[in-house]
């Protein structure tokens, strides 16, 4: 239901942007967010945007660099990522998770929290 895609290999300093493809039932109150997991490591909060589209979150390591969009019915979300530094390697993950209402009485960064895992791709950058 969830399909990323666009990752590649990239040289430091250039942009990429990630797509997921929502499908198989209405997300509209969904968050989504974007996850990533490096090798040896745990699966990391990168982004968020909130089910009605007018709140979005960002990972410390991100903020600035990065912006998380959406379509109205949460079909497409995207990830524009620029100025990609080596540490920014990764699988990175959509997911969503139910988050109606107050989009800030939820916790948009634990894994765990979300229902639906799209299967991964993969951004390699090199320095």
């Amino acid at each position: 239901q969830l399909q990323a895609s666009g990752g590649g290999l990239v040289q430091a300093g250039a942009s990429l942007r990630l797509s997921c493809a929502a499908s198989g039932r209405p997300f509209r109150d969904y968050a989504m967010g974007w996850f990533r997991q490096a090798p040896g490591k745990e699966r990391e909060f990168v982004a968020a945007i909130s089910w009605d589209g007018r709140h979005l979150y960002y990972a410390k390591s991100v903020k600035g660099r990065f912006t998380i969009a959406a379509d109205s019915a949460k079909n497409w979300v995207y990830l524009q990522m620029n100025s990609l530094k080596p540490e920014d390697t990764a699988v990175y993950y959509c997911a969503a998770r139910l988050a109606p209402g107050n989009p800030n009485s939820y916790d948009y960064t634990t894994p765990d929290k979300y229902n639906y895992w799209g299967q991964g791709t993969l951004v390699t950058v090199s320095s």
